[in-house]
């Protein structure tokens, strides 16, 4: 059966039909030409798929198109153009840099290798700082105090999305590094204001 969707990827609205089995990352790679989401695994289990919906981190293979209409949908692709413009760019931020700021934080870490789990990891990482920084606890969490990035709790809270080379250690740094920069852009802006 066939339905009509419509769906906003990376900032344009898009209207389509779709059957009603298939998986928002057939319909961005296969329909609308936005290559970012790999297909890795296909069964949610490497998160090389990972785009934003609403905000939050989804696995697109997994994900029927069907439900994402009236969506904001944000992949790799999309991020740059998310913060173009905005304060929330680095102050390092080359103009017409066009990279978000984790972006910017993988390419300073040289946080992948081959490249193909890289947008995913990328989405996520945006994702899951959005949920540290609205204090969702992990399950590395301790106590009751507020939770620290460290290398702990960033691994944890990336545990989903897997990198074939091996690339953890710098996809970790990299991690923090943004937490880093996205922290003194709010104390900075705070100070200003």
């Amino acid at each position: 059966m066939d339905t009509e969707i419509t769906v906003r990827v990376d900032g344009v609205p898009r209207r389509l039909t779709v059957d009603t089995r298939t998986t928002l990352l057939d319909v961005l790679r296969e329909r609308l030409g936005v290559t970012s989401p790999k297909k890795g695994c296909d069964h949610g289990q490497c998160g090389a798929c990972t785009v934003l919906s609403g905000g939050r981190r989804v696995l697109s293979c997994l994900v029927l198109a069907v439900t994402q209409d009236g969506a904001e949908v944000v992949t790799a692709e999309g991020l740059g153009s998310e913060v173009a413009g905005d304060d929330a760019q680095p102050a390092d931020a080359q103009p017409g840099d066009g990279l978000h700021p984790v972006q910017r934080a993988f390419i300073d870490c040289d946080a992948f290798q081959c490249g193909y789990c890289t947008p995913g990891q990328v989405v996520s990482a945006v994702g899951m700082l959005g949920e540290f920084a609205q204090g969702w606890p992990s399950a590395v969490t301790g106590g009751t105090g507020a939770p620290r990035l460290d290398r702990a709790e960033v691994a944890e809270r990336m545990s989903g999305n897997l990198c074939r080379c091996g690339a953890y250690v710098n996809i970790v740094s990299a991690v923090q590094q943004a937490a880093g920069a996205a922290a003194q852009r709010t104390s900075g802006a705070e100070a200003a204001g």
